[in-house]
Parts: C-alpha cells; structure tokens; sequence
C-alpha cells in the first residue's frame, strides 16, 4: 500500500523521485506514468521483436527508434522534426534511458526502411499485446469491426493513388478493430485504388485463425460496412464460425 507520492518506486529508473520542489520543469512529465505501465506490462520487451532490413551498426537500434517513435506519439508529438526539439527532454530522455534522442534525420530513415515485413512485425507486437491482456481480463466475446480508410500521402510514395470514394490521393489500408473496446486488432497497407474489400478475406483470415485456436472459449461476431459483403467474406465467416 503507498501512503504517499514519495514512497512511489519506479521501475524504469530506481533514483528516479517525484517531489514539489520545483527545480528543471516539464510539460511532458505524464510520460514517466506511461514508461512505467510500459515497463511493468512487458510492453518494451516487445520492441526487441522489431527489426528492419538494416545491415548498419547503429547508435540507436530499430527498437530503440520503435520505443522512441510510440512515445513521442503517445506525448501528441507526431512529426519527425519533433525528435529535434526533444533530443535533450528530461523525461523522454530518462524514459529511454538515453544521453540525446535520435534525431530527426534518423528517425526518418528508419521509417523509409519499413517495408511489408516490418508491419507484419508489428502485428505481431499487437498479437502478443492480446496475450497479456487476455490474461488479466479476457471477453466474454468480441466484435471484429473491419473499415478502410485513406491515408494522405504527399510526394511520390510508393503505391499512392487516386481513390474515387474519398476522391482523393493516397494509401486504403483495412483495419479490424474490436467494436467493443475500440482496441485496435490488425492493420494492412494497401495501395489507393483498392476496392474497400479488396484483400480483405485474407486479411482477415490470420485474425480469426488466431481467436478460434487460441481463445476457443470467446465468441467472435464480425461487422463491416455493405462495401464488405463480398463471397469470400462470408466463406471465411461459415468456415470459422
């Protein structure tokens, strides 16, 4: 039982104390509490799973820039140039464990180096995430709620292009999200011109294999808008349910 704010221990870094002394002062300091749920969840250790094609020696590693990336993001900084003006932030630098954040030009050529393989990766990350937190409260069911959306792209990214229903340029990746927690399930990159449910069976069907072997006991629903009422859809459906 803590009695006081003082008697708090973190696990990210034993010197580390909170007081009201005043002294250095950051805006950002709420990001201690979220390195530390981050810490005791074994979320971090889960960034070492990540890796891109890089043959390179690197002062700051690919999970070193995941962690860095997820909690500049998690602070509602959300440029590449933000990692400038926080290379030397007290928390952010604590958090990480770090002298100086890596900068801006090495943050972006870790995303350039993203490819296929690395948001496979990633879903991975999120799967093993369900791991953990089915074992401290698992569903009794769950709503797979699949969508596109567009992502705006600026430049000549590779696969952008025009989507006639947003009449706009840019990526149509599929989510699946869980409709009750709003928990985000999986993620797939798709090129702009794709047709909502283009894909979206196959996409689909790692998630469902997933909760029948693995959580046999939850019972699975899915929803979808009427761009997603394809054969293939409704196969995969009578196959797993």
């Amino acid at each position: 039982m803590i009695n006081s704010i003082n008697d708090f221990s973190f696990k990210i870094n034993r010197s580390l104390k909170i007081n009201f002394d005043g002294g250095d002062l950051t805006s950002d300091a709420g990001g201690i509490l979220i390195e530390e749920f981050m810490r005791r969840f074994g979320i971090t250790d889960l960034f070492k799973m990540f890796k891109t094609k890089d043959s390179a020696v690197r002062i700051h590693t690919d999970a070193d820039n995941l962690h860095q990336v997820l909690s500049q993001i998690l602070l509602a900084y959300y440029n590449d140039n933000d990692a400038d003006a926080l290379a030397h932030e007290h928390v952010l630098t604590t958090d990480l464990n770090k002298n100086r954040l890596a900068s801006q030009p090495s943050i972006s050529r870790f995303f350039s180096r993203m490819d296929e393989t690395t948001i496979n990766q990633l879903n991975c990350i999120m799967t093993e995430l369900r791991r953990k937190a089915y074992t401290i409260n698992r569903p009794e069911f769950i709503v797979f709620d699949i969508d596109s959306t567009l992502l705006d792209t600026y430049g000549n990214q590779e696969g952008k292009a025009f989507n006639f229903h947003y009449q706009n340029v840019g990526y149509h990746p599929l989510l699946c999200y869980d409709a009750i927690t709003k928990d985000l399930i999986g993620v797939a990159l798709r090129e702009g011109s794709k047709y909502c449910s283009k894909d979206a069976a196959d996409f689909l069907r790692p998630l469902f294999k997933e909760y029948t072997e693995l959580y046999p006991d939850i019972k699975c629903m899915l929803r979808g808008d009427s761009g997603f009422a394809s054969p293939d859809i409704y196969d995969l459906c009578e196959e797993y349910f």
